[in-house]
């Protein structure tokens, strides 16, 4: 990247850590985090997942904080690669509160979940969302890891991954989900 990216992360990251914190959420954090997803996607209805994933085991679940409230929460649920050991997590959903979009705290939140991940020794993450928004935090798209169901043609770039650890080339193969993405729903328009 040329010069200019540099002062701009560096005023992203500033405007996220001046008074901010990132840190695990808690039972407590429920009802803010739910009313978090209603404001950011008011057409969806993405409560029952958040719940789901809430009372699932192993799934990272971090909260932005700004000005003593939730300002953004982010999901990595860890998965498997069929027919292997490998250990891969789905990054979903995220959020950050309307008013404080483009601030840099979804990058803060993706970034601290990554860093996580990386240290758990986590081999790659995924995750099916905006090839324009995901690919500035270091996704591509992913060919060889088949989502849990067939993407409509429209989405096929949507589909992408981040590799947290080198390694061999992962085998192609499906990833299996835990049951709170296991809806068909979820990986359809």
């Amino acid at each position: 990247m040329g010069r200019d990216a540099r002062p701009r992360d560096h005023a992203q990251r500033k405007a996220v850590t001046e008074g901010d914190a990132i840190r695990p959420a808690g039972p407590a954090d429920q009802p803010a985090i739910e009313t978090l997803y209603a404001a950011a996607f008011p057409q969806e209805d993405m409560l029952p997942v958040v719940r789901a994933l809430s009372e699932l085991a192993g799934v990272l679940s971090l909260v932005a904080l700004r000005g003593g409230g939730i300002a953004g929460h982010v999901a990595f649920t860890p998965c498997a690669l069929r027919g292997t050991a490998e250990r891969l997590a789905l990054l979903a959903p995220l959020a950050v509160t309307p008013a404080l979009q483009r601030r840099g705290i979804g990058r803060a939140l993706v970034s601290e979940g990554l860093a996580r991940l990386r240290v758990a020794g986590l081999r790659r993450v995924l995750v099916l969302g905006s090839p324009a928004y995901y690919g500035r935090l270091g996704f591509g798209t992913e060919r060889e890891v088949a989502p849990p169901y067939p993407l409509p043609a429209a989405w096929r770039d949507a589909w992408q991954s981040r590799e947290l650890c080198a390694g061999p080339p992962l085998p192609p193969g499906t990833l299996i989900v835990p049951p709170p993405w296991q809806s068909r729903a979820l990986w359809a328009p």
